[in-house]
């Protein structure tokens, strides 16, 4: 699979699929013969009725002749024993064809016994996060589809050290579920004992017992660095356990080498080396809803709180969480406050009381210090805010410590994701690995799932405590990635408003037109608050533009209020966790509106730049505005659009804003809709998804939530498809015994196909079920743009809103007669990978857009569709033909 048209494409490196089939295969698993040629499946047939036939004419003479009854018996025990003892062979377990000489019995048995299969295990260690079980749970079934077995060690190390039944072997069906659990479902337990060299003797001896010649460990920095100590001792390990009669030197003679390969699982996303840890946007989700709602009481009662989260060193939570929320004040260790904070605190919290604000929000993360390395407790900041001297602030101050609740509840649609990705890229580096090769952790980096050393990550994350420690604040920051420097200086840049310091000479200060364009998503007003409370800072005049283009064009005028004026500060500064958008949203294009009154506007209004924040809609309004420069001169000012759809379907970028919230909203409805599923046992709901012609939304949904099938615009839907799902259903539901989690899901795009909609699938599913089993269609609707916008979408709706500010604060005031020649002064802000770019229209318009599809050209998500069908067991299916389109369709439907 190229690297180039995948988003994470290390999850996936190693396993390709036919192009006639879709058929998953390990690249090490050719599908012809030594000689080249493939087996007939006729030849095939005839040696197994010979064999069959031969088996049956001894067991009739065994059965029946019973004079030669004292000759078969033994040579027929023999058999039976030999029968019971020869594993099922590979190619009876998976798609891989059967090689040509392997028709003979003998041989098949052979090749068993020569590749005895490899045993996995994984275990989650230290603190719990949300995520682990998804990480779990991908880990056993992509070890099940690599013809390995897989193994759970319970209670973490513990587990390793006690042995027996703490050792399990897990089937397909035991991790059924799993991914809607918080938590980790096979416990973590802190073990003293595998501090000391006996305890992990006792664990060595008991993974060569059990067979597991493979580790994988999701866990903090302190138990990946115990499982790389636990690998560099294991070769003297065994040396010792077979000097001590233990185990013998044929029973660790196979397990000379122990692989093992870790996955980070962390609230605090404290490990340098990777852009975030499996559970830490859950976290983060339960830090935003709690100051959410502190956020209501506070602004009731004008009071100020004092909110203190996890994060030790690292002060990620708290960053995050200020950002997301808008809070007044954010104490970190990576970063205090150069002069004293006590005053900078006072100066920050009077200034924005006396601009009307009511409540007061102090995050405070538990490892916070101040410049000279004292920490700085909660007490203290509360004892400062209520001070009532001379001079105080005279706040009525709380303090609210969240503890362990931001561990707690399921895990978000992004941890989901991560784990699930990074626990199938750990499989595959297990079985990569060799003796030479260092001990890895997997990663996320530029939005790919990459291999990365452990120890060095471990050694920088170490070193990043010592510069805290010693007051190395710059290096301390340097440690950590490019967007938490980033979204340190927007949080500084959205807080610190009216500081006239900051603000620019009178003659570069700008009139920006602010509009939203396309349908609601969450992370709109985030945008536009951080933009706004930006250009104030610097002296800009942010001018609001309401309901999109149609607004602009005929309510400009309306009396008393028309749809342009002038935004204050107080007004947008609590629209941090509103959804939708404020200033109100629609569809309609500039053509529509009138592009000649639209040019007219803009410059009777003497806007100086346009901050457009919206979906496919929005980019096709900036193409034609841009195209249309010829014909109207004041449409030679700077553009900029922020993507933000649901469908995540605009060029230029990987990520739009609101497509998270989508995400989040849709997981939850989907686990609610599975668990009615599963307490009615054997019923399947087919759940239309939104997005447009793209798949974006159905894939990471059905990813998040272990959907059966899912069907996007990008492959279509056939009669043979459905015809293929509706029989795995049959043979599924046969198999199952009436199991917990027995619920089944299939999401189906809103335009996956123009006959296939949900409804239909579910009733196909229905009538062919035969009363076996029932099917029912869900369609959530509007649901899916989200109420309260999910903190991924806020923190990059401000770091990105602030760039696209100072990406048209570069143009200058009265920059028309320059603009025109300048490429870049239509641009869309996106992420590709994990850098912030801009990307010229002309280029996205010519080269990166599928307009008739109104999409991208490359779907840099598509390999994730072979995942999710892996994870759920979809077997393979026919691929559906392409339409045929324009002459050819014509002379094709002619007979031509």
């Amino acid at each position: 699979m190229p690297e180039t048209s995948v988003p994470l494409p290390n999850a996936l490196a190693g396993l390709s699929t036919s192009s006639t089939s879709g058929t998953w295969r390990h690249n090490n698993f050719p599908p012809f013969t030594e000689s080249g040629e493939t087996t007939s499946s006729v030849e095939f047939a005839g040696c197994a009725l010979l064999v069959l036939c031969s088996l049956l004419l001894f067991y009739y003479l065994h059965i029946f002749a019973w004079p030669l009854h004292s000759l078969t018996g033994p040579i027929f025990d023999i058999l039976n024993k030999l029968w019971q003892s020869i594993p099922i062979p590979y190619y009876l377990l998976t798609d891989r064809p059967i090689p040509a000489s392997s028709f003979n019995v003998l041989s098949a048995i052979a090749e068993s016994k020569m590749a005895p299969k490899k045993k996995i295990a994984v275990m989650t260690s230290g603190g719990d996060s949300p995520g682990m079980n998804a990480a779990v749970r991908a880990v056993v079934r992509m070890t099940l589809h690599m013809n390995c077995d897989a193994y759970c060690v319970y209670e973490g190390y513990e587990g390793l050290v006690q042995g027996g039944d703490f050792i399990k072997q897990m089937q397909w069906d035991d991790v059924r579920g799993w991914l809607s659990e918080g938590g980790t479902l096979i416990g973590t337990a802190r073990c003293m004992a595998f501090y000391e060299r006996p305890g992990r003797l006792t664990a060595a001896k008991n993974m060569v017992l059990a067979g597991i010649d493979a580790l994988i460990i999701c866990g903090g920095d302190g138990s990946l660095t115990g499982a790389d100590k636990f690998r560099a001792e294991w070769p003297s390990l065994l040396e010792e356990l077979v000097q001590d009669g233990q185990l013998t030197t044929s029973q660790v003679e196979p397990y000379q080498h122990l692989n093992i390969v870790g996955l980070v699982g962390s609230i605090d996303n404290d490990l340098t080396g990777t852009d975030a840890t499996i559970g830490c946007y859950s976290a983060l989700a339960r830090i935003c809803e709690m100051v959410d709602y502190i956020e209501a009481t506070a602004s009731s009662h004008s009071r100020a709180f004092v909110i203190e989260v996890m994060g030790r060193h690292c002060g990620w939570l708290a960053l995050m969480g200020g950002v997301a929320t808008g809070a007044d004040f954010v104490f970190i260790p990576e970063r205090p406050r150069e002069h004293d904070w006590q005053e900078d605190m006072k100066v920050v919290v009077q200034r924005h009381r006396s601009l009307g604000k009511r409540k007061t929000i102090v995050i405070v993360a538990e490892g916070a210090r101040d410049k000279d390395g004292t920490k700085i407790t909660a007490e203290e900041i509360k004892d400062l805010l209520a001070d009532k001297s001379e001079g105080g602030l005279a706040l009525d101050t709380r303090i609210t410590t969240l503890g362990h609740v931001q561990r707690g509840g399921t895990a978000v649609a992004y941890d989901r994701m991560l784990a699930t990705l990074q626990g199938v890229e750990a499989v595959k580096a297990v079985l990569d690995a060799t003796p030479e090769t260092e001990t890895p952790f997997i990663a996320i980096n530029e939005n790919k799932i990459v291999r990365k050393p452990l120890m060095k990550a471990v050694a920088e994350t170490k070193e990043l405590a010592k510069a805290v420690d010693a007051k190395d604040f710059e290096k301390a920051m340097s440690l950590r990635d490019a967007e938490f420097y980033d979204q340190w200086n927007s949080y500084m840049l959205t807080t610190n408003v009216m500081v006239d310091d900051q603000k620019l000479p009178e003659k570069d200060r700008m009139r920006i037109g602010f509009i939203n364009v396309g349908a609601p998503a969450g992370g709109m007003n985030a945008a536009v608050r951080a933009a706004v409370a930006y250009c104030i800072s610097r002296g800009h005049e942010p001018m609001a533009i309401h309901n999109g283009f149609a607004g602009f064009s005929r309510h400009h005028g309306d009396k008393p209020f028309g749809s342009i004026r002038p935004f204050d500060w107080l007004e947008v500064d609590g629209w941090a966790s509103k959804g939708g958008s404020e200033i109100g949203t629609n569809r309609e294009l500039p053509n529509e509106s009138g592009m000649e009154l639209i040019a007219n506007l803009i410059e009777d209004y003497h806007f100086d730049a346009l901050f457009i924040v919206g979906g496919f809609e929005a980019f096709h309004s900036i193409s034609q505005m841009r195209k249309a420069r010829d014909q109207y001169p004041s449409l030679c000012i700077p553009m900029c659009l922020l993507p933000a759809t649901i469908s995540n379907n605009v060029p230029g970028t990987e990520y739009s804003l609101g497509s998270d919230t989508c995400l989040n909203e849709l997981v939850n409805y989907c686990d609610k809709i599975k668990q009615s599923a599963s307490a009615t046992r054997r019923r399947v709901f087919v759940i239309e998804t939104q997005g447009g012609r793209s798949g974006y939304i159905a894939t990471l949904s059905g990813l998040d939530v272990g959907a059966s099938a899912v069907y996007i615009p990008e492959e279509g839907v056939s009669l043979e498809m459905l015809n293929s799902d509706v029989n795995h259903l049959k043979e599924v539901f046969k198999k199952d015994k009436g199991q917990s989690r027995a619920g089944r899901l299939i999401l189906v795009n809103e335009k996956a196909s123009k006959v296939y909609n949900a409804k239909l699938i579910a009733d196909i599913i229905r009538e062919e079920a035969h009363d076996r089993f029932e099917s029912r269609e869900s369609i959530p609707g509007h649901v899916q743009q989200g109420g309260v916008p999910s903190p991924m979408d806020r923190c990059r709706a401000v770091r990105l809103a602030i760039k696209c500010i100072q990406h048209l604060e570069g143009f200058g005031r009265n920059a028309h007669n320059h603009v025109k020649k300048d490429p870049r002064s239509t641009t869309v802000i996106g992420i590709q990978g994990s850098e912030v770019v801009f990307t010229e229209m002309k280029d996205l318009e010519e080269n990166g857009t599928d307009w008739p599809n109104r999409r991208p050209k490359v779907a840099h998500w598509i390999g994730l569709s072979e995942v999710v069908n892996m994870l759920a067991g979809r077997p393979e299916y026919p691929t559906p033909e392409k339409s045929l389109t324009g002459l050819i369709a014509k002379d094709t439907k002619r007979g031509l």
